[in-house]
């Protein structure tokens, strides 16, 4: 493996890195047949998980599907190999028009403003998949879904397992319940292979939980306290892990949680920035013995170790913040405990 450098200068870097296939992974897609659709593709993850896909497989059609809202996100797409469609997920008729496809990573969901509007992230996140589900049933199909899906677990424990029931607060955690529900069980009646990729916090320097720490800490402001611990996985490996499983399918499809070996501690992240920063770090809140936490034992003993671990992570976004290389403007939120978006 090529040798990983201590900053990276850019967004083309960054990319470049984190897009790079590994061995392990252009073996797996040579292993499956068919192209590849990415039906959600314009998000934070869509567009390096498809550039990676094409980096890995350059034989294979790869798809992006959205509705491109975003300026430049398609002609990025195109320029780098990548066929783009687009469609509204909530048309019936759009979606059947879809070619079909053999591999179907299925990255849609809505998440915040969900509170505002409860009955478009239910249709966003149980309706679409229903139908996608039904469109793409002799596909295979990674459906994206989260750890939310999950209870909070005790901090001192290993976290949730995928055999955990799904208890979660808020109507959003709920949402993605029955993304779930609906891909099970389309699988279960169709036999369509398939993967319920339960992820817990990609990091990209842009954004993410290190990020948005990180962020807070430079411009002084407050680090919450209230989700004390969280797990937290590079983007280039949630990618790459993404796109392996459509060579480890199950039928019906079954869940998969995905992220980094360690719990970290958010107290302890904020005042290691602070050390790289040289500047005092201020908390608010009161650390809880809760949080949404996932033992990722399946995913370590399929895939191994993570390709880059949390100390190069945070090495990275302390440089990335404190040069000011650039910011997708959007934070997760993870302090919240409620489930509200």
């Amino acid at each position: 493996m090529t040798e990983l450098p201590t900053h990276l200068s850019g967004e083309t870097e960054l990319e470049e890195i984190m897009t790079r296939p590994t061995a392990e992974l252009i073996s797996d897609l040579q292993s499956i047949d068919g192209d590849i659709m990415i039906l959600g593709v314009a998000g934070k993850m869509g567009l390096t998980l498809a550039r990676m896909a094409k980096r890995a497989a350059p034989d294979k059609r790869v798809i992006g599907v959205a509705r491109f809202s975003a300026p430049g996100s398609r002609e990025g797409l195109e320029a780098i190999g990548v066929e783009t469609v687009a469609c509204d997920l909530l048309d019936r008729a759009q979606i059947e028009a879809l070619e079909p496809v053999k591999n179907v990573l299925f990255m849609a969901g809505r998440k915040f403003g969900a509170a505002q509007d409860q009955p478009a992230t239910w249709a966003m996140n149980a309706y679409v998949p229903a139908l996608v589900a039904e469109r793409f049933k002799d596909s295979r199909i990674i459906a994206f879904s989260t750890a939310c899906v999950y209870a909070l677990s005790d901090v001192e424990g290993s976290g949730s397992i995928e055999e955990h029931a799904l208890t979660p607060p808020g109507e959003y955690a709920n949402s993605c319940v029955g993304r779930e529900r609906m891909f099970e069980y389309f699988s279960a009646q169709h036999r369509t292979p398939g993967r319920l990729f339960r992820l817990c916090y990609a990091i990209d320097m842009r954004y993410g939980v290190l990020h948005d720490i990180a962020t807070a800490v430079w411009n002084d402001q407050p680090v919450s306290l209230a989700m004390s611990h969280a797990n937290v996985l590079w983007q280039g490996d949630a990618n790459a892990i993404a796109l392996r499983l459509l060579a480890h399918c199950t039928v019906p499809s079954s869940p998969i949680n995905v992220s980094g070996p360690e719990k970290i501690e958010i107290r302890k992240v904020a005042e290691e920035f602070g050390r790289l920063f040289g500047k005092e770090v201020s908390f608010t809140g009161r650390p809880e013995k809760s949080a949404w936490l996932v033992n990722t034992k399946l995913q370590q003993s399929m895939f191994g170790k993570p390709t880059v671990g949390i100390d190069q992570l945070i090495g990275w976004t302390a440089d990335w913040v404190q040069n000011d290389r650039g910011s997708l403007g959007k934070p997760t939120h993870f302090e919240v405990r409620d489930g509200t978006y």
